[in-house]
């Protein structure tokens, strides 16, 4: 009883932050209960975790499904959404839209709304319909700014996205096609039920419609070479609506290719689903690495670390076993985190200095020596080097890739997170040690503390998740390893 009341609240907050902000209009009232409404739905998920036990809960008809790997992404998905709330009351004011800025908290609300209630969808056809909600939704916030190339990105996310999502359709009418062979012609399409009919259904389909999943699904998380639309619409988007997008959608994205991931594990189907995800999460990391080092734009910089990111989560699922999917859940909630600050300080450096162009922007740590020294050490962790949480999290996942069949990708993982560790840190070193003009000086010296709060609040724990990996969040994350994948080790 205790979870239902927890989810039923944190799906509320948002909604009522939604309609509160379509009834009142003005800009701070729409700013406060939208802040509310994020510290609500953290406050309600994070509990959750520590309530649930191995086994799946199940609500409203069996259309909701609590387990450990969905209270982690919704876990994952509030913290960034309280973030990034917090951030918007200083950043939203420096865009001076006071009239349109209801629009602005009502889309955002909406697109929390969507995030936290995908990852609990039980029904594989309703979890594509709260996927494709989320694009409908975060569409508007990319083109919020309503300049030309905030209109373009809008119009190449929704189109390649949603080319992306037909496809996963597709795969899920296909695995449903393949069920009826085994569950006869009409049946409740769920994870479970899926995964128990999955060792009768044809191999050969099962493949095929996984397969499409997963480019479906991948493409809407970014993974190359369906990634194009990203880092148009992160960069273009207002700097809280890109670390909605990096933090919390790319992670509602690819739970769904998890979980039907562990539909072909229980059909045993051998090693071809997770070596093509291992596939993509290694091209996603050398995309990645081939733009950050020639990146001019600060935006797309960060963009470009989300491919990255996102690379080393499919390769962690790839690996699989307690170490594989432990290490790449500990990544989600790390680079969760840390990318929102990444996204936080950018968005300040480019209002600060009035350009989105790396070269443009010199002497951050004279300027802003605080928030600065906050952004700088965010781009150390973003980094995955010690000692920040992702550091923690990538030296596990290369250690469950240390087997026969991967070996090839650990290396190829090492290789390209030095290349991208190098790349990364001389953008930072121009931005803050390079030559300082008149025409690179900042347009405005002075950030709200708005601006700065979730900085510290986002880098805190970092510190602490790298330093300190608690016994009982590995016994958990372990414990979501065997639910995904049971009878692996």
């Amino acid at each position: 009883m205790m979870i239902g009341t927890l989810l039923l609240a944190l799906s509320i907050a948002p909604l009522a932050a939604l309609i509160g902000c379509l009834f009142v209009h003005r800009p701070r009232f729409c700013e406060t209960i939208n802040l509310i409404a994020a510290a609500v739905s953290f406050a309600c998920a994070l509990p959750i975790p520590f309530l649930i036990d191995g086994h799946a809960i199940l609500y409203w008809g069996d259309y909701v499904i609590i387990d450990r790997a969905a209270a982690w992404v919704v876990l994952c998905t509030s913290i960034v959404y309280f973030l990034a709330s917090i951030y918007s009351v200083g950043y939203m004011r420096m865009l001076a839209e006071d009239e349109r800025l209801y629009r602005f908290y009502a889309l955002f609300a909406g697109f929390a709304l969507t995030t936290l209630v995908g990852p609990l969808m039980n029904s594989v056809g309703i979890y594509w319909i709260a996927i494709e909600l989320t694009t409908l939704v975060s569409t508007f916030l990319v083109a919020f700014e309503r300049v030309a190339e905030s209109m373009e990105a809008a119009w190449k996310y929704i189109m390649v996205v949603s080319a992306g999502i037909s496809l996963a359709l597709l795969g899920t009418i296909l695995f449903y096609w393949n069920g009826t062979f085994v569950l006869g012609p009409t049946y409740q399409m769920t994870w479970s039920v899926l995964s128990t009919a999955a060792p009768k259904m044809n191999p050969v389909l099962l493949i095929l419609a996984f397969l499409l999943v997963l480019v479906g699904y991948g493409t809407k998380v970014g993974l190359a070479p369906m990634h194009s639309w990203l880092p148009d619409a992160h960069s273009e988007s207002p700097a809280p609506v890109s670390a909605m997008l990096s933090g919390a959608l790319l992670n509602t994205a690819m739970i769904g290719i998890v979980r039907f991931l562990g539909i072909t594990r229980a059909a045993n189907l051998g090693d071809l689903p997770q070596l093509v995800l291992v596939a993509f999460g290694a091209f996603s990391l050398f995309i990645g690495a081939l733009f950050i080092v020639r990146q001019q734009g600060i935006k797309r910089l960060m963009a470009y670390s989300s491919i990255e990111h996102m690379g080393v989560v499919a390769l962690g699922f790839g690996f699989g076993g307690a170490l594989g999917v432990a290490g790449a859940l500990y990544h989600m909630l790390n680079h969760s985190l840390n990318k929102s600050l990444m996204f936080f300080g950018a968005g300040n450096m480019m209002r600060a200095y009035g350009t989105k162009e790396i070269l443009e922007i010199t002497g951050v740590n004279r300027f802003f020596p605080t928030q600065g020294a906050l952004w700088l050490a965010g781009a150390i962790a973003i980094t995955g080097a010690p000692p920040f949480g992702l550091f923690l999290s990538e030296f596990t996942i290369m250690r469950a890739g240390l087997k026969p069949s991967y070996s090839w990708a650990v290396y190829v993982m090492a290789v390209l997170l030095i290349v991208i560790f190098v790349g990364f840190m001389n953008h930072f070193r121009s931005m803050y040690y390079g030559e300082t003009t008149p025409e690179a000086a900042p347009v405005r010296t002075r950030l709200s503390a708005w601006c700065a709060v979730p900085m510290w609040l986002s880098l805190a724990p970092l510190l602490v998740l790298g330093l300190w990996w608690p016994a009982g969040v590995w016994t958990y994350l372990t414990s979501i390893a065997q639910s995904l994948s049971p009878g692996v080790p």
